[in-house]
């Protein structure tokens, strides 16, 4: 027997009998510790053969355990010590010491803290609960067979779980501080708190009580792409979600552009049977607008009005929202000129205006976002539209461009206050645009109200190729304006029409009245734009008559009246920067559009049907999946960017969920 042992035989001799619930709250404190420790660390764990058992200070220990290990009396002295000890073994090294430092004084402070460890750990209440939303976490690693998985629970005076004594300790002999600690995967997600804009569906019109209808043109596209965002995920979309008219403007459609001299915008009228009941007709009401050469265009003042808040830190926010900015650049002339605001709690000019032709200077400003905070969003408008201000000068096109959730939560975030902020300054001639990203709390209304009243688009971004499409393939439209205030008025004749239905539209109506009064706003049409709308009408004596007619009511419209025509349109437009409006007018005949392909008018049919089928109108009767994704297939026509292709796909996932 050596003489180390006889000393080691001695000093246990003098220790205290064991005490089994002491040796209990011990093993519990090393599995906390040792969840603790991960909890602390990104790094991944080491494997098995580049840990610091090879280095030869713990070669030494191991050896030592293996020694004491071979005496019976001592096997339960030596488990109780190598299962603390095994806390520190299985770590990664660098968590412990420098490459090459001696682990013996590490194990040293490990044994002098462990009664601290256990007093602290043992004692720790559970945390208060809180509202606030966790930050990302990587993931933690699964336990070993048969173990079960333990969760920390961290101090509750403290403002983030407490490193436990050894780590304080190997902090002294500089070792780097480990990464701020992140919280269990288990805590609970935000509810979603999506709001979306809608109204109540168009009902069938009698013509006899309501012979005229107004609305305003409409060109953004965030409805479908939210649509896309719910099937993509697994799930059928909330009925307020869709805007079927924002679905049937999202594809481009091949009508002739207007020649030299007219009006911005071309009129394109067709009529066909309906779809879904052939006892109606489909009206389609068409316009396109002039898409002028690159070079002709004005120049450009951009205000990026990025939301940088805590809530845009997921992937599909702020870093996607980078990416399309990002994009946006190249498609810029270098005399044209951006500026970048971030708010988050408060605004701050990132990038003063800069031309575009130094795309490294706005790329290293966009870099340097990063979310946090609180969403000062109207901080921030008033910031951009003052640095707008400033960098226009006569002839130029200035527009601020809004990138966010939607989540306006600081300031002045009541609806109806920023809807009068915005269009005071779209009235002195600065446009503001909406981009939408990520999902959770979207507030779709506030975009849609803000993009309206500011003659700008509102779109959803929920992936890179959207970006592209918004930001690229329809930079020149998106950004600048052909035609302002665009109303459409049609007055239906009673001998030919009974009944008509306006599909969609229903948060772009206006009153008979507004349609003559310059001061109303409404939709704008950007250079290219095409603008969809359709009627689905009904012939007096038709068996699809929805209504009967009133007891009391008008007689039958006079014989006399000319039912070549169904009805008559009106349109008003103002040119950018006038006043005063125009009037086109055109009538509406029972024959079909010489100059434009039946495929256009079929494909934008079978996408009205696609939007009614996932607001379960009751309108289509036998009506349903099949027939809907035939009648696509039939109209997909080129589709040079797989737009079509992609809907066609969306309408299998919708046909899928909807019979489960």
């Amino acid at each position: 027997m050596t003489d180390d042992l006889d000393i080691i035989r001695a000093a246990l001799r003098d220790a205290p009998k064991p005490d089994p619930a002491a040796r209990k709250n011990a093993i519990a404190a090393a599995m906390q510790n040792f969840d603790r420790m991960h909890q602390e660390t990104a790094a991944p764990a080491r494997p098995i053969h580049d840990r610091s058992l090879n280095a030869a200070p713990m070669k030494g220990l191991a050896k030592m355990f293996r020694t004491l290990s071979t005496h019976p009396f001592l096997t339960a002295t030596t488990s109780a010590a190598a299962l603390g000890l095994g806390v520190v073994l299985i770590l990664p090294q660098q968590d412990l010491a420098p490459q090459g430092q001696p682990i013996a004084e590490d194990v040293a402070l490990l044994e002098q803290s462990e009664p601290m460890v256990i007093a602290e750990t043992a004692a720790a209440p559970a945390p208060a609960a809180t509202s606030s939303p966790a930050p990302e976490t990587a993931a933690r690693p699964s336990p070993a067979p048969g173990m079960t998985a333990r969760k920390m629970i961290p101090s509750a005076d403290a403002a983030a779980p407490r490193r436990s004594a050894p780590l304080e300790a190997l902090a002294d002999f500089g070792t780097a501080a480990p990464p701020s600690p992140v919280p269990d995967q288990s805590v609970p997600e935000v509810p979603n708190s999506d709001a979306f804009a809608n109204a109540e569906r168009n009902p069938v019109t009698v013509t006899t009580e309501t012979p005229v209808s107004t609305f305003s043109v409409d060109v953004d596209t965030a409805s479908y792409a939210v649509v896309r965002s719910f099937l993509t995920g697994g799930a059928l979309p909330p009925s307020e979600a869709v805007r079927i008219e924002e679905m049937i403007n999202y594809f481009p459609y091949a009508y002739p552009a207007p020649g030299d001299g007219q009006a911005p915008f071309a009129t394109h009228v067709t009529v066909m049977p309906t779809p879904w009941n052939s006892d109606t007709q489909l009206v389609r009401i068409g316009l396109q607008g002039r898409l002028p050469a690159v070079a002709d265009r004005p120049p450009l003042n951009l205000v990026f009005l990025v939301d940088t808040s805590g809530s845009m830190q997921d992937a599909a926010k702020l870093p996607l929202l980078k990416q399309s900015l990002a994009l946006m650049l190249r498609q810029l002339r270098p005399e044209d000129e951006v500026a970048l605001v971030a708010y988050a709690g408060s605004a701050g000019e990132v990038l003063p205006p800069t031309r575009a032709d130094q795309p490294d200077v706005i790329l290293r400003a966009l870099d340097q976002l990063s979310a946090g905070g609180a969403t000062a969003g109207a901080e921030g408008l008033e910031l951009a539209y003052r640095i707008a201000e400033k960098m226009t000068r006569p002839g130029e096109v200035s527009r601020v461009l809004l990138a966010t959730d939607g989540d306006f939560n600081v300031g002045l975030s009541d609806p109806d206050g920023l809807e009068a902020y915005v269009e005071k300054k779209r009235r002195g001639g600065i446009y503001l645009s909406v981009l939408g990203f990520g999902r959770g709390n979207l507030d779709d209304a506030t975009m849609q109200a803000l993009a309206q009243n500011g003659n700008g688009i509102a779109a959803y971004i929920d992936t890179l190729q959207e970006a592209r499409k918004v930001l690229v393939d329809q930079l020149t439209g998106a950004l600048f304006p052909i035609a302002n205030d665009v109303k459409i008025q049609v007055e239906w004749n009673p001998a030919a029409v009974a009944e008509y239905r306006l599909i969609g539209y229903e948060t772009r109506a206006l009153a008979r009245e507004d349609f003559n009064n310059d001061k109303v706003d409404a939709g704008e049409i950007g250079a290219g734009h095409a603008v969809t709308a359709l009627y689905e009408v009904t012939a007096p004596g038709s068996p699809a008559l929805a209504n009967d007619p009133l007891r009391y009511g008008e007689a039958a419209a006079p014989a006399a009246q000319p039912t070549e025509e169904l009805g008559f349109l009106r349109l008003r437009y103002k040119a950018p920067g006038e006043t005063k409006s125009v009037l086109l007018e055109t009538p509406i005949r029972a024959e079909a559009d010489s100059v434009t392909p039946a495929s256009e008018t079929n494909f934008a049919a079978a996408i009205a049907g696609f939007g009614q089928l996932l607001t379960g109108a009751t309108y289509l009767g036998d009506w349903g999946w099949d027939e809907a994704i035939a009648l696509a297939l039939s109209a997909r026509g080129e589709d040079a960017f797989g737009y079509r292709a992609e809907a066609i796909s969306l309408m299998r996932l919708g046909q899928v969920l909807d019979a489960n």
